[in-house]
């Protein structure tokens, strides 16, 4: 396995296999990598003549006071996960090779930017959809493979590619849970042995609510409602949001009619954590 650093060599690498013939495929990630990780590293090697990796800590997406300095990094564990996973390369560029001086442009993607955590994360998404578009543009990826998990990313991300008019297709995978259920991330290891025994309020309040769902609540308010007390039973916790939405418009409504969007923000301590669930109404 490849170990890039240097975007001039990745572009080079990227056009040599697609003149073979090959198939490309690009998980982007923040390193420090786990199950999730891996799990959409294994469905683009399926998918995939070669894989890449990104393993780059994006400063542009974390807001002032937010845990850019701090957040988890380790490029031989990271190394040998992709490895393992069937990644053929990984791309670890510094934040000079991304962002050189000078740097002016970046991508905004309006509208959906402004709910769920782009209310109180106001730049995060533009800088995740300024180093994805880079990101789809140094690797020549044919496909981009993105967790469930980051629900209003994977959407923001869409609409880029839509509107933009990217020759990537965007692979949407599901969000890989540890045993007990919380939602794998690495965040996950800020938390205190207290604080991650509460933390699964988030998915057993999602999976209340999905149950309701199921048995033919539509009322978004309930089903929100239900979410929230059952948070609300974690006294470490701190909401941020509650919301159901329209997915991938992420629009509100006040009744499940169409595929719908159940997210949850909250912090533990200092560590802020975010889970969903898809509704989908059956098909009569």
């Amino acid at each position: 396995m490849k170990i890039i650093q240097q975007i001039d060599a990745l572009k080079s690498y990227a056009l040599s296999c697609k003149k073979q013939g090959k198939t490309i495929g690009l998980v982007p990630t923040m390193g420090y990598l786990h199950a999730g990780h891996q799990s959409l590293i294994r469905k683009s090697a399926a998918e995939n003549d070669i894989t890449i990796v990104s393993i780059f800590v994006n400063p542009t997406q974390f807001g002032v006071g937010e845990d850019f300095e701090s957040y988890p990094r380790d490029l031989a564990h990271d190394t040998a996960a992709a490895e393992a996973a069937g990644a053929s390369v990984i791309f670890h560029p510094t934040a000079e090779e991304m962002y050189p001086k000078g740097y002016h442009t970046y991508v905004s993607v309006q509208e959906i930017t402004s709910v769920l955590c782009g209310k109180s994360r106001p730049t995060h998404f533009q800088g995740v959809t300024t180093v994805v578009s880079k990101l789809f543009h140094i690797s020549h990826a044919d496909r981009a493979y993105f967790g469930q998990k980051d629900a209003q990313q994977l959407a923001v991300i869409m609409r880029m590619a839509t509107d933009l008019n990217m020759d990537t297709i965007i692979v949407p995978c599901p969000i890989v849970r540890e045993p007990d259920g919380l939602a794998m991330s690495s965040r996950n290891t800020y938390l205190s042995a207290e604080e991650r025994k509460q933390a699964l309020v988030l998915s057993q309040g999602l999976y209340a609510a999905e149950k309701l769902f199921a048995d033919g609540e539509r009322s978004t308010a309930f089903l929100k409602e239900t979410v929230r007390q059952k948070i609300l039973t974690a006294p470490l916790a701190r909401i941020d949001y509650v919301e159901l939405l329209t997915y991938p418009e992420l629009t509100p409504c006040e009744t499940v009619k169409s595929q719908c969007l159940l997210a949850v923000a909250v912090k533990f301590g200092t560590t802020r954590l975010i889970d969903n669930i898809l509704l989908e109404v059956p098909e009569k």
